[in-house]
């Protein structure tokens, strides 16, 4: 992948104040997830967030938008949902987000995207409120983190680092055990997006696709429903699965365990 130095629009008025940018980018970007992307004929381009959640989280979503938006090649605008947060059913050309008590499943949040070829044609965004109601994530920073990466990767980024223990980089792309300072995107991420999205497509997936009905309808509430692991982390927990419809259709499942998690998925091989 090649990069380019360039340096981005001035950061005004937007809650990713906290973005530090040097001079110029360096070629850190560098976390593309494969090479999926929404099809789109100009840039920038505005993806639709499905609000799915409940009042607790309106902030954060509104924060993620915002954060997201500062990007030069892509907008972002919270909208009515058009699903409910337990079931959080994908609909086509947008990204429906979604709240719930999914259960003591091991995961935070997961982000999903329906695929037609590399294009990514509809995404969801599921974070789970039985650990977001305990003491250890019931806080500002860990919804932030949480709610900004799960958001990016329905853009087609990946993480910066995976590693907990390590130092923050300052992004909401990097996991870690201490989430004050790693709430927002950061200028590489920006950059990361214009990488992605430096070439245009010839018609769009955005608000015009169309998905085999079965695609639609699934609640992907776990592994069980998640297909076969695709890639794992560097302590063997999967990180991304993919549910195969034939044709070019898929659904990928980007996963943020709960620190600690040890995951049993030899039913996903």
């Amino acid at each position: 992948m090649s990069h380019r130095n360039t340096l981005l629009p001035a950061l005004l008025g937007t809650s990713a104040a906290a973005i530090t940018l040097l001079t110029p980018l360096s070629a850190q970007a560098d976390h593309a997830w494969g090479n999926y992307h929404w099809a789109r004929t100009s840039n920038p381009f505005t993806v639709s967030l499905g609000d799915n959640v409940s009042s607790t989280w309106d902030s954060h979503l509104a924060t993620a938008s915002s954060d997201w938006s500062v990007s030069s090649v892509l907008n972002t605008t919270v909208v009515a949902g058009r699903t409910t947060g337990q079931a959080c059913r994908a609909t086509t050309g947008r990204v429906e987000v979604c709240n719930y008590t999914y259960g003591s499943t091991g995961w935070l949040g997961v982000a999903s995207i329906s695929l037609s070829g590399t294009h990514i044609v509809s995404g969801t965004v599921k974070l789970n409120d039985s650990y977001f109601n305990t003491s250890t994530y019931n806080t500002s920073a860990w919804r932030n983190l949480v709610t900004c990466q799960e958001v990016g990767h329905t853009f087609g980024l990946d993480h910066q680092d995976e590693n907990f223990d390590n130092a923050n980089l300052g992004t909401c792309m990097d996991y870690t055990n201490s989430p004050a300072s790693n709430q927002h995107p950061n200028a590489h991420d920006y950059e990361e997006l214009q990488i992605i999205y430096s070439h245009t497509d010839s018609s769009s997936t955005i608000r015009a696709a169309s998905l085999p009905p079965a695609m639609t309808q699934l609640r992907l509430d776990g592994p069980g429903q998640w297909g076969r692991v695709v890639s794992r982390y560097e302590d063997g927990n999967p990180k991304w699965y993919e549910l195969d419809f034939g044709g070019g259709k898929r659904i990928l499942t980007h996963v943020f365990w709960v620190p600690g998690t040890e995951v049993d998925d030899s039913e996903n091989q």
